[in-house]
């Protein structure tokens, strides 16, 4: 039979010459050229076993773990509210107080950002509100004022 060398298979796989390198074998006596340091050269950081570089080198730069303030601790998942106080509904004549008519009134910023009612002042009249949050006090308030509150829930709970 003849041999078809346009067929390719498993009996006829080579490797290309120069794929596989021989292991360099280090620390093997001093006639082998890779003896006493192992190619590591002398003393420093990069002669010693384990990790070369260290998480965070950054040569003769002060490291910035180092470099950033170590005071205190602020949450990631801290909520930063706008704030309204009763007082301030007080002021307003609708009866129905949502979002929209606290920033067109000029009482918070930004309708998207979240907001809080807080205790602070009186409220005389029954006025139904609806934000994302509110004080125990302010909360208690508007019911005794014979209103009504509504908690939107946030977009980030």
């Amino acid at each position: 039979m003849e041999k078809s060398e346009g067929k390719f298979g498993l009996h006829n796989l080579t490797c290309p010459a120069g794929a596989h390198k021989k292991k360099k074998l280090l620390g093997r006596g001093p006639s082998s050229g890779h003896g006493k340091t192992s190619t590591r050269g002398s003393k420093g950081q990069t002669s010693r076993a384990g990790r070369d570089f260290y998480l965070g080198l950054e040569g003769g730069q002060s490291p910035i773990a180092r470099r950033i303030p170590k005071r205190g601790f602020v949450s990631r998942f801290k909520k930063e509210y706008q704030l309204v106080k009763l007082s301030d509904l007080n002021k307003l004549k609708e009866s129905t107080i949502t979002l929209d008519l606290l920033q067109e009134k000029g009482l918070i910023k930004n309708k998207i950002k979240l907001v809080k009612i807080l205790g602070d002042g009186e409220i005389k009249r029954p006025v139904s509100v609806c934000v994302h949050a509110f004080s125990k006090k302010a909360s208690q308030c508007i019911i005794n004022a014979g209103g009504t509150i509504k908690v939107i829930p946030s977009k980030r709970e």
